[in-house]
């Protein structure tokens, strides 16, 4: 099992800048991928970013440029630098540790 732990979430006005951390604990030799998910109000979960046991990164188009994952393997912590954020970037954000693990989730608002 994979204990994850989000923070980080919180209120903040457009332009500005927030970095949210997952913290995993347990059988963390069993992960292969690190990803942030997003939920806004009302929509479905999507893809923010990945990244490998390898280092590779992947993010999603309406990030690319804004949003940084990255991974502190010493802390077995992975984080997401978000810049520039936009009312549009309000969303739960939910951490995943493949192959299936989940967190619960770090509010995030971003106000106009």
């Amino acid at each position: 099992q994979v204990q994850l732990v989000e923070s980080g979430g919180g209120l903040v006005q457009a332009g500005g800048s927030l970095r949210l951390s997952c913290a995993a604990s347990g059988s963390i030799f069993s992960i292969n991928v690190v990803a942030w998910y997003r939920q806004p109000p009302g929509k479905q979960r999507a893809l923010v970013a990945s990244i490998t046991i390898g280092g590779s990164t992947n993010y999603a188009d309406s990030v690319k440029g804004r949003f940084t994952i990255s991974s502190d393997n010493a802390k077995n912590t992975v984080y997401l630098q978000m810049n520039s954020l936009k009312p549009e970037d309000t969303a739960v954000y939910y951490c995943y540790a493949g192959p299936h693990y989940w967190g619960k989730g770090t509010l995030v608002t971003v106000s106009s």
